[in-house]
């Protein structure tokens, strides 16, 4: 069967999704996806997944992609981060038979990206992006499709879409933001850029940007003309957003543990995902939001939960007439709703500082900061610095780790071949040598071996002589280290 291009793809393997849930690192597993298919989503990506790691570890892929088979679970799209061509295409053909598509990631804004050089900061790499697209178009039996940030600039973003379409990206979602719109400098997506995208591209267009409640998709969809409308926030806060409901929230985290009861994944992924679906709650029951935070168990999570929910159901019993929601929400916290994430003034009345740029602080604080003042880092960091106030966290003062020569991670300081350990491992076994940078002895322990094989068969045919059992070991070695 030839493979479906554009809008046909879109029709026919994609269903005419107009619901989306976007891909969420560590936050779109299948137990979330299946919960939102319930509630109206109508495609779902998996997270961001790395290439180089899912192509190198089984362990990744079977945590990530090849687990319980789930019909339920489609359309699905994976979505991977790269930045070289082949790893890129090798990673996308293990995973093109448990999907409808391959996702480029070239929208991820975040630090961990610009380090690894994948996700936003490829955008001005168009030769790059170009060579990655038409090879996978080339070579998979899926169509590939990207994820993108805006420039500044409409024009620039428009040939930004049509050079990825013209390379064979066959449906392109455009998140209404630039890179360096993030955290509390987010602001508000621009919907202009995508509406010039949809009507300079061919191919379908996906938006994402400014959607808190189903008024919002049936707005942007009226007003840039895309295909479906791709939610991030709005779903972790309320996962029957594209139903356009409020539900009550431990409703749908009831309905979300249960699932995980047959679709287990990390306690970390549940933790994060009942805190965004708690949120307006646990700023009321801070004592509840400290246990969340330590449980160890699923068992643990449930009984929070629990808890949470008989705190709101007796504040539900004792409430007055004509009483109405605090703090300006929309509605009670304990309906699930939307969450309005603070600008830098307001994040820097809620840290008690002033308006100032230097108050602006968030998760990524450090990555910016130049002096190590305790006052200015992250809750985080404010603890382990009185846990050990000798440490330092200026960044100026930290090492800069050297690349691996194959995958950019961090290589070891004593590897022979100025690789990381996963890399290193690799050319090691194929070259038969040794680093004892990272205790690997492939050419040490294949000498003993040979040399334990020649005392064998020595001492099981005596007439054999010593000399040509040496005579044979070193053929035998300079065949290997030719190879």
């Amino acid at each position: 069967m030839p493979k479906l291009r554009g809008e046909a793809f879109w029709r026919e393997t994609l269903r005419s999704a107009h619901y989306v849930v976007a891909p969420m690192v560590d936050q779109s597993e299948l137990a979330w996806r299946l919960l939102s298919r319930r509630h109206g989503a109508q495609l779902c990506y998996t997270p961001m997944l790395h290439a180089q790691v899912f192509l190198r570890d089984a362990n990744y892929r079977r945590e990530n992609l090849y687990g319980e088979a789930c019909p339920e679970d489609r359309p699905l799209i994976v979505q991977f981060c790269a930045n070289d061509p082949e790893v890129f295409v090798q990673a996308a053909l293990l995973a093109q038979d448990y999907c409808d598509a391959i996702d480029l990631n070239l929208g991820c804004p975040q630090m961990i990206a610009k380090r690894g050089h994948y996700g936003a900061f490829l955008q001005e790499e168009w030769d790059l992006l170009q060579r990655m697209i038409l090879l996978a178009n080339e070579k998979l039996s899926v169509p590939i499709t990207c994820k993108i940030r805006v420039f500044p600039e409409i024009d620039k973003t428009v040939k930004y879409a049509q050079m990825l379409e013209k390379a064979g990206c066959q449906l392109l979602t455009v998140h209404g933001r630039t890179k360096e719109q993030k955290g509390p400098l987010a602001g508000v997506a621009s919907w202009e850029h995508i509406q010039a995208v949809r009507k300079a591209v061919s191919i379908p267009v996906f938006a994402n940007g400014n959607i808190q409640c189903l008024s919002d998709v049936e707005e942007c969809i009226r007003k840039t003309g895309v295909h479906g409308v791709m939610s991030a926030e709005g779903n972790l806060h309320n996962p029957a957003l594209f139903e356009g409901r409020n539900p009550l929230v431990w409703e749908m985290a009831e309905e979300y543990l249960e699932i995980v009861q047959k679709y287990p994944c990390p306690l970390s992924y549940v933790r994060a995902h009942l805190f965004k679906l708690w949120h307006h709650t646990l700023q009321v029951y801070q004592q509840l939001r400290e246990e969340l935070a330590k449980v160890k168990t699923l068992e643990g999570i449930v009984d929070v939960n629990r808890e949470l929910k008989l705190r709101c159901q007796e504040e539900i019993a004792n409430q007055k007439e004509g009483e109405k929601p605090k703090e300006g929400l929309p509605f009670f916290h304990w309906i699930c709703q939307p969450y309005i994430r603070p600008g830098p003034k307001e994040r820097c009345k809620e840290n008690g500082a002033s308006g100032t740029e230097k108050g602006v602080r968030g998760k990524r604080a450090l990555e910016e900061e130049e002096d190590g003042n305790s006052e200015l880092l992250s809750k985080n960091k404010q603890k382990k610095k009185l846990r050990n106030p000798n440490k330092s966290f200026d960044p100026s003062l930290k090492p800069k780790y050297a690349k691996c020569d194959q995958c950019g991670n961090p290589k070891g300081n004593k590897c022979v071949f100025n690789m990381c350990r996963g890399c290193c491992k690799k050319r090691a076994f194929k070259e038969t040598a040794d680093c004892p940078g990272h205790g690997l002895l492939f050419k040490t322990k294949y000498e003993k071996s040979l040399s334990w094989q020649s005392s064998q068969r020595v001492i099981q045919n005596p007439e054999i002589s010593r000399r040509d059992v040496d005579v044979g070991e070193t053929a035998v070695l300079k065949e290997a280290g030719d190879s």
